[in-house]
C-alpha cells in the first residue's frame, strides 16, 4: 500500500500529521510517520476522534468550508450527518455503515477542502443521522 497524508484528531484534542500505509478500519492501531519511508508511531484507533485523509498537510485558511449538501447535486452513497461527542458535526456521504463495526469512512460535502475522506470512529460519535 502506497503511502497516504493523513492527520490523526485524537479524542483529548491532540493532533499527528504524517503518513501512512498500513490503516485499515477493522485493525485496532496503525503507524503514522514523518515521511512516506518512516515508520514511524503506532496509534491506537480507540483513541482517535477522527482520521483525515488529506490533500496536503496545511489546507487552505482562505477556503470556505460548504457543510451541506447542494441541492440538485447526486451523490454517491448515503446523505449522512455525523455528530461528534465535542458537538462538531461534519456532513457527507458513506458507501458502507454498521454500527457493529469500529467506524466508517465519510465523504465529506466539500469537494474542493483539504479533507479527501474521513474514518470516524463509532466511539467518538454522539449521532450518526442518515439524510
Amino acid at each position: 500500500m502506497e503511502p497516504v497524508k493523513v492527520i490523526a484528531r485524537f479524542a483529548d484534542g491532540k493532533l499527528v500529521k504524517g503518513y501512512t500505509n498500513d490503516f485499515f478500519p477493522n485493525k485496532p492501531l496503525f503507524h503514522i510517520g514523518m515521511s512516506p519511508s518512516d515508520k514511524g508511531i503506532e496509534i491506537l484507533v480507540k483513541d482517535l476522534k477522527a482520521l483525515f485523509f488529506v490533500k496536503d498537510f496545511e489546507g487552505d485558511p482562505k477556503h470556505r468550508k460548504q457543510r451541506s449538501f447542494i441541492e440538485g447535486k447526486v451523490y454517491q452513497g448515503r446523505k449522512v450527518a455525523v455528530t461528534f461527542k465535542d458537538n462538531e458535526k461534519v456532513a457527507g456521504t458513506v458507501l458502507g455503515f454498521d454500527r457493529n463495526r469500529p467506524g466508517f469512512f465519510v465523504v465529506p460535502t466539500d469537494e474542493e477542502g483539504n479533507n479527501l475522506r474521513v474514518f470516524i470512529p463509532i466511539d467518538a460519535t454522539a449521532e450518526v443521522k442518515f439524510l
